[in-house]
């Protein structure tokens, strides 16, 4: 049977369907920052920001670590780059756009509302014990953990918590938690791995950190 689309008409047709995903998941990004409280144009600027700073990871320290498995398992099921070389060594830095913007916007946050600082403490605690006990360490590569259920954690802390800024809580406690919980906390784990490089903040902009804070805020 003959299809009723030419190649070319099938090719339009799925460069306009990613196109739309990509616009449907952009203006719920941008739709997440303004509910924090940023203008659209600021909202673009933070959004972009995290964009290019994705690409940057700054070298902290290194620690001494074993060589990895010969054969080293895709984390969830998904795509990964292909891995540096191992030179014996883990180099642990942070990512600009995964790691260190959300962390300077959470500051920035809690300054400009004046949010109460023992209610923040408990919900980020919170969130970095879920995240700490559901992530794990993947040999060869570093630290994975699920994705959505830091951003469920971070919007209950959010609404039980955050009284009239909800969003804010969420989006702090979100990101500061898998900070702590799903990196920090698992330094230790390091050097059992094998890995060449571990960035606090992962691949940036869809890392586990930032995602937390965007779906988390959506959600409260």
């Amino acid at each position: 049977m003959r299809s009723p689309f030419s190649p070319l008409q099938l090719v339009l047709l799925l460069f306009l369907l990613v196109f739309l995903l990509a616009f449907v998941q952009l203006q719920l990004i941008s739709l997440s920052f303004e509910k924090l409280g940023l203008s659209p144009l600021g909202a673009l600027l933070l959004l972009l920001s995290c964009l290019f700073g994705s690409a940057i990871n700054l070298p902290l320290f290194s620690v001494r670590a074993l060589p990895p498995p010969e054969f080293i398992p895709t984390p969830f099921g998904l795509l990964r780059p292909p891995p540096l070389p191992f030179t014996g060594r883990t180099i642990v830095a942070i990512n600009v756009g995964g790691g260190l913007i959300p962390v300077l916007f959470s500051l920035y946050l809690i300054n400009r509302l004046n949010l109460p600082l023992w209610p923040l403490a408990l919900g980020t605690a919170t969130v970095s014990a879920i995240a700490y006990f559901l992530s794990r360490p993947i040999p060869g590569i570093g630290i994975g953990m699920p994705m959505f259920v830091a951003p469920i954690a971070a919007a209950t802390v959010g609404l039980l918590l955050g009284g009239d800024n909800p969003a804010p809580f969420a989006y702090i406690c979100g990101t500061l938690g898998v900070l702590i919980g799903a990196d920090l906390l698992r330094l230790k784990d390091l050097p059992a791995l094998g890995a060449p490089i571990a960035s606090i903040g992962g691949a940036g902009t869809f890392d586990g950190i930032f995602m937390t804070g965007v779906l988390a805020v959506l959600l409260a």
